[in-house]
Formats: C-alpha cells, structure tokens, sequence
C-alpha cells in the first residue's frame, strides 16, 4: 500500500503539467495520418436523414465488416439542423432527431465507431437550413459537447469571404473546443485549397460534387470557364492529376465522397472507380445505402488489400506515369519500397496495357512478385515489364513487390 501511495505521489509531482500527462494521442496535428474511412449521408439520401437511419447504418457497419475493414467514421450531412435558439446555440431538427445528436453520438461511440457532423462556412447551408458563419466558437464547442469527431464544412452563402480565412477561423475554434475533430473542408476547389490548407484543415475538396456516372459533366476549359458543379469520377480524377505533391498524412486531397453501388454504374466501374480512389489515398467515405448494397458491391467496398493502399501509412498520392489516350497506368509508392499499380482502361473494348519497371522506379534486372489485388492471387515473378489484359471502363490493380 505505501508503494502505490509513493508512487502517485510521484505521478502527482511529475504530472503537474495536467496537459501533458493526459495529452489526447488524437492531438490535433495528429488526426487523420491516413487518408479518413467511413460513410456519409449526402449522395444517397439529401437532406433525407434522420435518427433510426443513422443508427441502422452504425449497426451494418459491424454486422457487415465494414468496422473491421477500417471504416470508422459515420457522417451526417446536412438537414439535421433547424434553427438557432435566442442564445444563438444551434437547433436540432427534433422530428428528424427525437434523441438528440449527443444521444446519437453516444450510439455511434458505443460500436466501436466515430461521429460526424455537417456546417457550413456561410450564413446558410446548402440545403437553406443555418451556416456557422458568426457562431464558429459556439458551434465548435457545441460539437465538442456533443462528442463529434469529424466536421464536414462547406462553402455555400459565402458571398466575398476569404475562403483560407474562414476555413482557419472554424479551425481555430475547433482546436479551442477542447476536442480532437479531423475538419474536412468542402470548399470545391475554387480557391486551390491545396495551396493554402495544410495546418487549417485535415482534409480539402479539390472539385465540385461527384456524381454516380462514368464522365457526365464538362471539364474546366483554359481560359476559365467553370465546370457543371456535377461531375462524373472519371473527370474528378482527371482533376488530381498534379496535386500529388500536395498529399500526406495529416493533409490530404479530396475528390469527393466514393459513389460505389450508386446510379448506373456497372461492376467493372465500380471496381475502377474504388481502384483509383485508392490509389489517390483519397477519403474513403461511402456514399450508398450500406444496407441495401449487393454482395458485389460489398465485395468491392470491403476488398483488405485494396484498402491497404489506400492507408499505406507512406501517404503517397499516386501519379499517373503513362497516359495513352484511353488507356493509362498510375503508380504509388509504398512505405516498404514496393508499388501499387492500377491499368485503367476507359475505352469501350478490352485491351492490353503495359508498363516497364523503370516507369516506376525499378531497374530492368529486378526481379519483382506481382500478385493481382481484385483476384487475391499472386502472378509470379517478373522482370523489365508487365502486361495485362483489362476490361473495358475496368482496371487491373496489382501491387509489385521486389524480391
């Protein structure tokens, strides 16, 4: 007994720093050191959210493995406020939310999972209902009280606001609620957040809304014009192209929320449209209806070793090394020295595409293992080059591994 009475005492004298005894690990420059999983409302159901849902999806998270394959996080988006109250303290929708949203977190806390939370940068938010524009500290500590773990913030109603300003504003907030909350800012893009966001946010949009279609949507032409605010995967990913210098832990590129089992898009888009966001180490934030999804679609979304590219704890983007029309190959470099490559194909017919080691960083004597990731299977060894067939709008992703 009077070992452990010394030995708190001790604690007590070396601990007189509370801050530094009971530091949070998830400090905020911390926080997302790999690219962010999880699910959020938006792309399949709007403003359309309530209580039971967000329960039901928490519940299929660990039923269907998503938990174990390294989702964490569920996200609202927006609808879930109303209005503010006369001390100006944010107002939940209580017919969509009769518990309340600590009462919600608490549910989401206790499978093991995170919480997320939707604002908005301007006086309204997307769907009308009240931005966080003049109440950033207020909202900051009311998520904190809430037990939120993630802030998605948007850009709508902003009028001329500085956007680098406000996206620190609400950073500096957050980090003064007292709770570790990655911040994902949804600014689209428009004022290269890449450039300015590292240290402010975790995460930054670098285009407009995804939506779930090959290549809908029109492309920013050279003199300015602006592109359709929604835009098909296949033209997002056209947008990382040189942003990779931009990514690593703690601060990452994002082409917007995964549309996998959405729409109209078939198997081997699906696959390809995953592939590619892995490879970004892009956010991998579901956005269908989990409950609903077929087991193809679960097959995809809970591929390991795909989503082992993604959180290669490296934090390398990938680039795009060979661009032949339709038929292109990206690489990303890995912590143990090995790659991931992906053959994409975006023609209509099936065709043969073909890399040499020295497009991604090997000399042509190495002898490399390359084992394909969406057939679980090792290939073998190879030397100097690898060729693959690959479907149409489909991909072959492989990881190649030198011996």
């Amino acid at each position: 007994m009077k070992n452990c009475v010394m030995l708190v005492i001790i604690s007590v004298l070396l601990c007189s720093n509370i801050s530094i005894c009971f530091a949070a690990p998830d400090s905020w420059e911390n926080l997302a050191q790999t690219p962010p999983m999880g699910w959020n409302s938006w792309n399949t159901f709007r403003l359309k959210i309530n209580e039971e849902l967000v329960r039901s999806i928490a519940d299929m998270f660990v039923k269907q493995g998503f938990k174990d394959a390294g989702y964490e996080y569920i996200v609202i988006d927006d609808g879930w406020q109303i209005d503010r109250d006369a001390q100006g303290n944010i107002v939940v929708n209580q017919e969509k939310f009769p518990s309340g949203i600590k009462a919600l977190a608490d549910y989401i806390h206790s499978k093991g999972l995170k919480f997320g939370i939707y604002s908005d940068a301007g006086y309204k938010t997307c769907g009308g209902f009240p931005g966080s524009r003049g109440y950033e500290y207020q909202d900051a500590r009311q998520y904190a009280a809430w037990g939120v773990d993630y802030l998605k913030y948007d850009w709508c109603y902003t009028g001329k606001q500085s956007a680098p300003d406000s996206y620190k504003l609400m950073r500096n907030a957050l980090e003064k609620a007292g709770r570790p909350i990655v911040f994902s800012m949804c600014e689209w893009g428009s004022s290269k957040p890449w450039l300015w966001g590292k240290g402010i946010g975790h995460l930054w949009r670098t285009t407009f809304d995804i939506r779930p279609c090959w290549d809908c949507g029109k492309m920013t032409l050279s003199n300015g014009v602006q592109i359709e605010n929604f835009i098909g995967f296949t033209k997002i990913l056209d947008l990382q192209v040189g942003l990779e210098t931009y990514a690593g832990p703690g601060h990452w590129n994002d082409p917007d929320m995964l549309e996998v089992g959405n729409g109209k898009l078939t198997a081997d888009e699906n696959k390809a449209h995953f592939s590619l966001w892995c490879m970004l180490a892009a956010p991998l934030m579901l956005g269908n209806d989990i409950r609903q999804a077929s087991p193809e679609v679960l097959e995809i979304l809970l591929n390991v070793e795909a989503i082992a590219v993604n959180q290669d704890p490296l934090g390398k983007q990938a680039v795009k090394i060979r661009d032949d029309g339709d038929l292109e190959v990206w690489s990303k470099v890995l912590h143990d020295g090995s790659r991931a490559v992906v053959l994409f194909n975006r023609s209509g017919n099936e065709a043969n595409i073909s890399f040499q080691w020295t497009e991604i960083g090997y000399p042509t004597h190495l002898i490399a293992q390359i084992r394909d990731i969406w057939q679980k299977k090792d290939l073998g060894p190879f030397t100097k080059t690898f060729t693959a067939k690959v479907a149409p709008h489909g991909v072959v992703m492989i990881t190649v591994t030198p011996e």
